[in-house]
């Protein structure tokens, strides 16, 4: 065998890793999921809003705009009076 066929049956050089297409698809989306992830958890802490007691569970007195509400649900879960 010569020099000159030898040069014909070596194999190309492969590209880096980050030359290669299928590598980003298969890496990116899961990358992109876990930084959405990362990013809507910190939207729910930094923007959560506080939480209103009842009055019963808190000692806190309760919200008077609340009582409309309370008086409502309180009506539907009691049965009907039968005469």
């Amino acid at each position: 065998m010569n020099a000159t066929s030898r040069s014909m049956t070596v194999e190309a050089e492969a590209p880096p890793w980050w030359r290669v297409g299928m590598v980003w698809l298969v890496v990116g989306g899961p990358a992109t999921v876990v930084v959405a992830a990362i990013v809507t958890a910190v939207i729910a802490i930094r923007g959560a809003d506080i939480v209103i007691g009842s009055g019963a569970d808190d000692g806190k007195p309760r919200a008077e705009s609340s009582a409309p509400a309370e008086q409502a649900r309180n009506h539907a879960a009691t049965a009907p009076e039968k005469r």
